[in-house]
């Protein structure tokens, strides 16, 4: 389950938010205030270029999940529903999964403060919890009642576990493929399941409920960091599930945070915090948890079962996604060219030599993951020569980046 870095993202996050280079007196006014400038500058295209864009395409890909959700166990009953719509339901399943990895260098905020990171993206899956829920008509008949999403009334019953990503991932993909419309209209053949005789309606059911709770959770996201500059139907549906939606002690969304960043009410009271939560609450500590936790508790032998996406067996895809989102955030946008206004381009100003290396690492990170996306899955094997040379590259990206965050707060 992932909760072993957020005791540590928030206390780097607490020393960022109070941290400025006790030589700043000592320097050049004029130096400091441009590059004060240039980082709040930054800071403006890292949370409109970045953020943004992928929370709302999170909330968005989430949204369309649903109700083709619902809409498949409508057809299901009806004898209507076909491969075709279970092949859309699993694109939009790893459109909404690209999303939500790709923003996972800036968990710090949302989804560490209101524990939707391990609410929508915990595994492995318990999957003799999850048969037994699904053994139960009462919980069934729950679940059933929720088409208009969200499942608080069932989620002692069916269990934390099972929530999120992975719940819906086990329904509609078997062994890197899309499940097939013929097994859904069988009984469920997981070993876990044998002897309980689950159906395709049940197994739809539940993903369903999951999908609208998984939903809500993004909607909730996209506007504790966008606040009014939401669609309006999600803010009101957040409301609607009493979520909060607002920075600690204050009525200030994450995005307005962090733009207001020096000034009264931010929690970021210099702009030298802001780059260091980018770069190590969030960057950082994304890198760590691929490297050590994601990768390394099954290549280590720590944990062999602790393996992400192993039913659409697409564990590097979301390795992929997580070190693209460090990209994006050092770079101020979605692509793989440099902004004007970013991290990378401030680096290449003040200290070039830093710059070329944070960079030559970071593709080097991207290149191994590529690698290994086109290799064996790592459920499959992970303990190939492709796994260590991710891991290993990775890891010297976080050095990287470390390093580079405390140039910045001392220069």
């Amino acid at each position: 389950m992932k909760k072993i870095f957020y005791s540590m993202a928030v206390l780097v996050m607490g020393l960022a938010f109070t941290a400025c280079s006790s030589d700043d007196d000592k320097k050049d006014d004029s130096k400091i205030t441009e590059k004060e400038q240039a980082m709040e500058a930054i800071t403006n295209k890292y949370v409109s270029n970045v953020i943004f864009p992928i929370y709302k395409s999170l909330a968005s890909q989430t949204s369309t999940l649903f109700d083709q959700l619902v809409e498949a166990k409508s057809k299901f009953r009806a004898g209507t529903l076909t491969q075709a719509d279970i092949d859309k339901i699993c694109s939009t399943f790893i459109a909404a999964r690209s999303a939500w990895e790709s923003s996972e260098s800036f968990l710090y905020g949302a989804a560490t403060d209101f524990g939707i990171d391990p609410h929508i993206d915990t595994w492995p899956l318990d999957r003799t919890a999850l048969a037994k829920a699904l053994s139960s008509a009462e919980i069934i008949e729950d679940l059933d009642d929720l088409d208009d999403g969200g499942i608080d009334n069932a989620r002692a019953l069916v269990g934390e576990q099972q929530l999120g990503f992975h719940g819906i991932e086990f329904i509609i993909f078997r062994n890197g493929q899309n499940r097939t419309l013929a097994a859904l209209q069988g009984i469920e053949d997981d070993e876990a399941f044998e002897g309980r005789n689950i159906t395709g309606e049940q197994e739809l059911i539940f993903a369903a409920a999951v999908a609208g709770d998984l939903r809500d959770k993004c909607f909730q996201l996209e506007v504790s960091w966008l606040g009014d500059q939401a669609p309006v139907a999600h803010q009101e549906r957040v409301e609607e599930c009493e979520f909060p939606t607002t920075v600690a002690g204050g009525d200030a969304s994450y995005g307005e945070n962090m733009l207001n960043a020096t000034k009264a009410g931010s929690t970021l009271s210099t702009w030298r915090s802001v780059m260091s939560t980018i770069l190590v609450a969030g960057c950082s500590n994304i890198c760590a948890e691929v490297a050590g936790q994601k990768i390394g508790q099954a290549y280590l032998g720590t944990d062999p079962d602790y393996i992400e996406s192993p039913y659409s067996q697409r564990s590097y895809f979301d390795f992929f996604d997580n070190i693209s989102s460090i990209q994006y955030s050092l770079y101020g946008n979605q692509g793989t060219t440099v902004h004007a206004n970013s991290i990378m381009t401030y680096l290449e100003k003040y200290n070039a030599t830093m710059a070329a290396d944070l960079k030559a690492k970071l593709e080097a990170a991207l290149s191994a993951l590529s690698t290994a996306k086109a290799g064996t899955p790592f459920v499959v094997d992970s303990h190939s020569a492709n796994a260590k040379a991710a891991m290993d590259a990775i890891n010297t990206l976080d050095d990287a980046l470390n390093e580079a965050a405390s140039w910045i707060s001392a220069n």
